[in-house]
């Protein structure tokens, strides 16, 4: 594989000092911060503690951080502690049993899942609850199969509203227990027999997703979006290369957050997921343009897709973390009035790296409604299907709510993925689909 003569750009820029997360300039007390069963550790500039648990356990309080002298949130008198991971509920489960009936589902326990005479059983039988706070398997559903959409479901730790499955009929669906959902609220039973939107699921704070899936789960998602070769369908799976439709071109964002006073350690990792994902989608058979972010209290456009287009050296610009958006909306714009034609045949990806947090500068969510409306507006169909939003939510306090309305809502692919840190982002890419290095920072 040949290196582009953009990489050069890319690795020149990407080495350049970026300072982000500047130390409290005022020290906080360092007694009554320990956690009973467990662990904590501090930033290297002190600002910051972080709790660890065993597995199978997670922390009451996950991270304090030094503000003005103080903690955040403060120390009580009472230790917080190690508590048991739990699995979302599974009770919700209609027209059937599950087995073991009890009030909570802790690590290793198995629930079995039968239907009542009737109705013809989809999904896993089996589950166990795992260490990361989910369900092995897919949704257990028991159905009559005599509407014109399947019965959907009710994931677990879900209540749902509507059970009229034929043409325009909806269903909605809340979580239950304070968990957040993710996926779609509300979903329209289509003329194609097909549910709108993604099946929801309940995460609690401390659920994360696997790197294992997280990476089965894009590697999917970016093969469905982009056509496969036809000189390569006779090969594996793993010797497949991807490449945009016939006449089309693809534009890629790629917004990285690292926030909370990264040390130059963290940096570095930052800088090797970005290397390790645009490897990877090297090896698909596409040549894209990229505009690459990374921000922390600012935003750095390290890569501009203009400037990528023109082979002209670019410098860097600044904007608060919600503007992340709003740079990458103003760079469609500017596509757009370019070349209305070439617009309407590219693919936009947007993968946005972050603990979801909107900090200062607003509600990122208007930034993204007017991305989509921009593609919209020039796609023939109806759907956005030259869109897809990815967000990656990492740390220790993302904000699931929020990052759940930033993604693209579409089938049965899965656009957002919480992970706990960089080591499991760059374990998530590092398991897509294999490919030679041409480089190295």
């Amino acid at each position: 594989m040949e290196c582009e003569p953009w990489m050069n750009l890319f690795l020149l820029a990407i080495l350049c000092p970026l300072i982000t997360g500047a130390p409290s300039s005022i020290s906080c007390p360092d007694e009554n911060l320990s956690i009973s069963r467990g662990s904590f550790s501090f930033s290297k500039d002190g600002s910051i503690v972080r709790y660890n648990c065993s597995e199978g356990y997670y922390p009451a309080i996950r991270i304090r951080r030094c503000i003005r002298g103080k903690w955040n949130p403060l120390p009580k008198r009472k230790q917080p502690e190690c508590k048991k991971i739990t699995c979302p509920d599974p009770r919700g489960f209609k027209n059937g049993e599950v087995y073991p009936y009890q009030r909570q589902y802790f690590v290793n326990d198995t629930t079995h899942y039968s239907c009542n005479s009737g109705y013809d059983f989809r999904g896993s039988r089996t589950r166990v609850c795992q260490a990361n706070g989910k369900w092995s398997g897919g949704t257990p559903v028991c159905g009559r199969n005599s509407d014109h959409c399947p019965d959907p479901g009710i994931p677990a730790g879900s209540t749902r509203t509507g059970h009229m499955f034929n043409i325009d009929d909806k269903v909605t669906y809340r979580c239950e227990n304070k968990l957040t959902l993710i996926g779609s609220k509300e979903r329209v039973c289509q003329e194609n027999g097909q549910w709108s939107g993604t099946e929801p699921q309940c995460y609690a704070d401390f659920t994360y997703d696997s790197p294992e899936e997280a990476s089965e789960g894009f590697s999917s998602s970016l093969k469905s979006n982009l056509a496969v070769s036809q000189q390569y369908e006779g090969t594996d799976q793993y010797g497949k290369r991807i490449r945009v439709g016939n006449g089309g071109k693809l534009d890629i964002y790629i917004a990285l957050d690292v926030s909370d006073s990264i040390d130059e350690e963290d940096f570095e990792k930052a800088k090797g997921v970005i290397k390790t994902l645009i490897e990877k989608i090297s090896y698909y058979e596409v040549s894209p343009n990229y505009e690459i972010l990374i921000f922390a209290t600012d935003v750095a456009r390290i890569v501009s897709m203009r400037d990528f287009k023109s082979g002209q050296k670019n410098n860097l610009t600044y904007f608060k973390i919600p503007m992340a958006y709003r740079s990458i909306l103003e760079s469609m714009q500017i596509e757009q009035m370019r070349n209305k034609e070439e617009f309407k045949k590219t693919q936009h990806i947007v993968i946005m790296f972050s603990d979801g947090q909107a900090n200062m500068g607003g509600n990122p969510r208007k930034w993204v409604d007017q991305i989509k409306d921009l593609v919209k507006q020039n796609t023939p169909s109806e759907e956005e299907e030259n869109l897809d939003l990815y967000v990656f939510g990492m740390g220790d306090d993302v904000n699931s709510e929020d990052i759940n309305d930033l993604k693209t809502d579409r089938g049965n692919e899965k656009f957002f993925f919480k992970l706990k840190n960089l080591d499991d982002l760059q374990e998530t890419f590092d398991g897509m689909i294999g490919t030679s290095l041409c480089f190295s920072i």
